[in-house]
Formats: C-alpha cells, sequence, structure tokens
C-alpha cells in the first residue's frame, strides 16, 4: 500500500505500507512530474520487497516542498485562485469544503503520452508489471 495518510493507515493495519508525507490526493507525487512519481514508486515497491513482518509501515523519506498544505489537509488547493473559490463554498457553519474530484469511471491520465503508453500494453499486462511478476517473453 501506498499511503499519504500515516495515522489513518496504522489504525487499519495493512499488511505492508510504504508513506510518503504528501497531501491527501497526491499520494504518488506532484502532477506533471513523471521522474518524481517514478522516483517515488520505485522506492515503495523497494520497500515492499524488504519488508518482512505483516503490518510494518515505512517511511520513504519524502516531503511535499513545503507543508503549507497541513493547515487544510483536506481543502488545500496550489494557487490563491483555488484557495478563494474553495473559501466561497465553505458551508454556513464553517467546516471545510469538500473539494474533491467525482470518481470517473474511465482511466484518468495526466497527459496524452501517457495514456498512449497505458493503451499500448493489455490491463493484464500492466498489472503483472506493477506487481513485479515477470511477464513471459515472446515465444
Amino acid at each position: 500500500m501506498l499511503t499519504s495518510a500515516y495515522s489513518i493507515t496504522a489504525s487499519v493495519n495493512p499488511p505492508r505500507a510504504a508513506f510518503a508525507d504528501l497531501p491527501l490526493g497526491h499520494t504518488a507525487g506532484g502532477p506533471n512530474d513523471p521522474k518524481g512519481q517514478r522516483h517515488l514508486v520505485g522506492g515503495a515497491l523497494r520497500a515492499a520487497v524488504a519488508m518482512g513482518e505483516p503490518g510494518t509501515i515505512v517511511d520513504l523519506g519524502l516531503r511535499w516542498t513545503d507543508d503549507d498544505w497541513k493547515a487544510r489537509p483536506l481543502g488545500w488547493r496550489r494557487g490563491r485562485s483555488r484557495q478563494v473559490a474553495d473559501e466561497a463554498r465553505r458551508p454556513a457553519d464553517g467546516a471545510p469544503a469538500d473539494t474533491r474530484q467525482p470518481r470517473l469511471p474511465d482511466p484518468q491520465y495526466q497527459n496524452d503520452e501517457d495514456r498512449r503508453a497505458a493503451e499500448q500494453t493489455s490491463w493484464e499486462e500492466q498489472c503483472r508489471v506493477c506487481l513485479g511478476i515477470d511477464t513471459p517473453g515472446p515465444g
């Protein structure tokens, strides 16, 4: 499991988890940063291979560029205009507005290059690669 919510993850006691101190919704890294995302996911996979005890949570030591997001973990967004919009949607009781994006049934990609790369590989092969299972070679 890759997580950015250490206390929640610890409370559910997953078999194994890798933690990165990143804002909720950015568990695999920042947007439009494929190099950083590969670094983070690669570190999580290496940690998973090394974890021997169930319930282990490894802190990958990765942090966001600043900790400003921690003041409003559920309503945080980069940029002043989004913050103003979030404040305008705040419920009358003063609770933080729900700024999560809706879940969509179709895969979402950061860019066309990611979409094309995903479409060139079957789902079965993608899953095997993500899990670190050797894929049979040609012939």
